[in-house]
């Protein structure tokens, strides 16, 4: 690790150190056993502990108190090397991280009075921080008292990026975007969602990141989280790709596209692309400082309800129809979300984090799914990803809901569209956005360029 990295962990630690006067202890969290002890699932360290430590380090924790660290984790067993190689000592960890003093993990139960802590998803380790702090420390519980303030603080810190994670942020945008191009290489031969997605995540894996979400690749792009890769792929089809790297270090990226396998959009494919392309360019185009999230999302809403309408799809002024939330029934769910150390970053905490104090989910349907409602910062990181769905549960809910207010004899044209969604990772600047994922192309008639110069293999 270098120097530069060091100082900037230390600088997070003292920007906590000046939002809270009471120690802060954050476990990394435990590599959970799969079936039997020697066989365990991939191990993801703690976001929070990440954030201040700086390394993936299992079976750890830390304790911040006045800009200070100390490590707790215990040094290998002399029989690790033979099974995992050489494994870096107790202090050499410290020196990695800049820690102030280190000490075996046993040692931390002296070391918990009058601090604050955030519990971790893992079973073993919120047990342990139950036990250790006896008190109650759930996931599933709100935190309360000094914990809340920590959590506050941290929150406050993780909202918006320095260079130290933006330089992370950047790494793991660009190798998405060559995983996203690999795809879109492989659809030439490929015959099975199975074989692009193993195309993308191998691009991944090539530059030792991981995936920071499980990949969606599907044809069935009107099932938002697609998790099964089992589908032919048919001339006709339109596939959406969701994948996105993670930098060793925990550090994720957001990407989605959606192109035609056969190279070239039909015309009604043509049509809500660039409806959902419009939505997409119009938010980016609205980001700045001060703005409201939430008005980033209204106005993707109004984009697709007017794109909708000019296709005869929707009946009605695009105001009324957002007002009524019409618009919905095509497009569900939020225009995106905060990206960090987590591709939906702090969501342990829940709405604490994407909500700001005061605020809360509104019960309409769509809304209610927005994740993030504050004011952009410079240095926060959204997604932006509007999107189009034909889901059926939906459609036939909404025959009753809406009747009039959609065109159904002109929406049975667009069967050919089941979903489309296009998604990029946006940087909230001074002065407007940046965005980091802006190497892949968006426009249908790019999309179209590079899907027909593979096929015909230029």
């Amino acid at each position: 690790m270098t120097l530069s990295l060091i100082n900037t962990l230390r600088n997070r630690r003292q920007r906590l150190a000046d939002l809270i006067d009471f120690p802060a202890i954050l476990w990394a969290g435990n590599s959970s056993p799969r079936n039997f002890p020697a066989n365990v699932f991939p191990f993801r360290a703690s976001s929070h502990f990440l954030y201040f430590a700086g390394l993936p380090l299992p079976n750890a924790a830390i304790r911040l108190e006045a800009g200070k660290l100390e490590l707790f984790i215990d040094d290998p067993k002399p029989s690790s090397a033979l099974w995992h190689g050489v494994t870096p000592s107790r202090d050499e960890i410290a020196n990695k991280i800049g820690a102030d003093a280190a000490y075996p993990i046993a040692e931390l139960g002296s070391r918990v009075e009058g601090a604050a802590t955030i519990a971790v998803q893992d079973a073993a380790t919120w047990t342990s921080q139950t036990q250790i702090f006896d008190r109650m420390v759930l996931p599933q519980l709100p935190p309360q008292g000094i914990d809340l303030e920590l959590a506050k603080a941290v929150i406050k810190l993780r909202l918006t990026h320095d260079e130290g994670a933006l330089t992370e942020l950047r790494s793991a945008a660009a190798v998405s975007v060559k995983a996203h191009e690999a795809g879109m290489a492989a659809v030439k031969r490929a015959k099975t969602e199975a074989e692009v997605r193993a195309a993308m995540e191998s691009v991944i894996i090539a530059h030792n990141m991981k995936t920071s979400y499980n990949s969606i690749v599907t044809v069935h792009g009107e099932v938002l989280h697609n998790e099964e890769y089992h589908n032919t792929i048919q001339p006709g089809d339109l596939l959406l790709a969701d994948v996105g790297a993670e930098t060793p270090n925990g550090w994720a990226a957001d990407i989605t596209r959606t192109f035609p396998v056969s190279g070239k959009f039909s015309s009604t494919q043509l049509d809500i692309y660039n409806v959902v392309l419009a939505a997409h360019d119009a938010c980016i185009a609205a980001i700045r400082p001060g703005v409201e999230y939430a008005d980033i999302h209204l106005l993707a809403c109004k984009t697709i309800a007017e794109g909708l309408v000019d296709l005869g799809i929707l009946q009605g002024k695009p105001d009324d129809l957002v007002e009524k939330d019409v618009h919905a029934v095509f497009f569900p769910h939020g225009i995106g979300h905060l990206l960090g150390l987590d591709v939906h970053d702090m969501e342990d905490l829940g709405d604490l984090a994407g909500y700001d104090e005061g605020r809360e989910r509104s019960a309409r349907f769509g809304l209610g799914y927005l994740r993030l409602s504050r004011p952009l910062l410079p240095g926060m990181l959204v997604t932006i990803e509007p999107g189009f769905y034909q889901v059926p549960a939906i459609l036939n809910s909404a025959r009753k809901n809406y009747q009039y207010l959609i065109n159904w004899e002109r929406l049975e044209q667009f069967a050919d569209v089941r979903g489309i969604r296009i998604e990029d990772d946006v940087l909230v600047t001074d002065t407007g956005a940046e965005v980091l994922t802006k190497a892949l192309p968006t426009s249908s008639t790019e999309i179209e360029q590079q899907c027909l110069n593979i096929i015909s293999g230029v």
